[in-house]
Formats: structure tokens, sequence, C-alpha cells
């Protein structure tokens, strides 16, 4: 990882989402994961980027506002996390996890989910949400594939709900109001 700054995310939209279809395909909107990012913003002071010494944008990750649904719990969407493939399998990557989960934690929030891998996220002490509770996405994917981070342990355990961005959370609230 030699060269390479973490800081706070400052690219430019247009250059993070080169980074992002360099990384993952031009068919990355199509995920469940990206329906939770939909009408939110990421929580600030939560998104990051990594630079080589010349300036060239290599990584980003950001962290997204959740609400489980129905109880209402808030909670964090890990994502996307993208390294540009040039430079993978450096450390960047979990580099930018450490920074984000480090900030997270200093912000206070207890409960971070991801769609990923279990074999790489493992090590930052993220799980399968599978057998300790029962969240749901909105759209198809594969429940193995969803991963939780909880600062306490058992915060999971029987929990059931759709995990929402808060916006769609609060409208289905006012709905059920009226």
């Amino acid at each position: 990882m030699n060269g390479i700054v973490i800081e706070q995310a400052s690219a430019p939209q247009k250059e993070a989402d080169a980074l992002l279809d360099a990384a993952f395909g031009l068919d990355r909107r199509t995920k469940a994961s990206y329906r939770l990012r939909e009408g939110s913003r990421p929580v600030d002071g939560l998104s990051f980027t990594a630079r080589t010494s010349a300036g060239r944008l290599v990584g980003v990750i950001s962290f997204w506002p959740l609400v489980i649904a129905p109880e209402g719990r808030e909670a964090l969407l890990l994502g996307p996390l993208a390294v540009h493939p040039d430079v993978q399998s450096q450390g960047i990557g979990a580099a930018l996890i450490e920074r984000g989960l480090q900030a997270a934690d200093a912000q206070g929030h207890d409960l971070i989910f991801l769609v990923g891998d279990a074999p790489y996220y493992e090590r930052f002490g993220f799980a399968p949400v599978v057998p300790h509770g029962r969240i749901l996405l909105p759209g198809p994917f594969d429940p193995a594939r969803l991963l939780f981070r909880a600062r306490q342990a058992g915060a999971l355990n029987g929990v059931q709900g759709l995990l929402l961005p808060p916006w769609r959370y609060q409208a289905g609230r006012e709905k059920t109001r009226a």
C-alpha cells in the first residue's frame, strides 16, 4: 500500500462512478444493495477515498443510513467498497474498511450491514445474519451474503425485519397512520 493516502471522501461523483464501474461492471446498479441507497446520502463523515501519491483515485467506501422495519431500529449499510482492478490485493480495501469502521464506531453506530463475501469480511468482525436473525432486503438477494457487525453480542438475536432506507421506512409509517 505504498504511496496510498486514505482521506475523507473528496472524489467528484463522476470520478467515483468511473471507479465503481471498473470494479463492479455497468450492471452494478441492479443489485439489491443499491435499492437500499436510493434516495439517501452517505452518512456525514463516513465516506473515504484512497488515492495514489499522484492523485489517482483507486478506492472508495461509504456508509449509508438504514432502518430495520417494522421496529425502527437504526443501522448502517457498508458499501460500496471498491478498489480499482489494477491495484487490488494490495491491502487498500482492508485499509478503507478499517478506517470506515473506526469512524463509524467513533460516531456511536452499533449495527452495520453489508452484502458481500463472508470469508473476506469476517476478519473485520462481520458474520452472516443467518442464524442470528431474520433480516430481509428489498428485491432478490442471496441471504448467505447478508452480513452484519454489531458492537454488542446478541444484537440481532431474534430480530426480524426488512432493511430500508430511512425515507422509505418513514413513508411506510405515514401511510399506515393515514
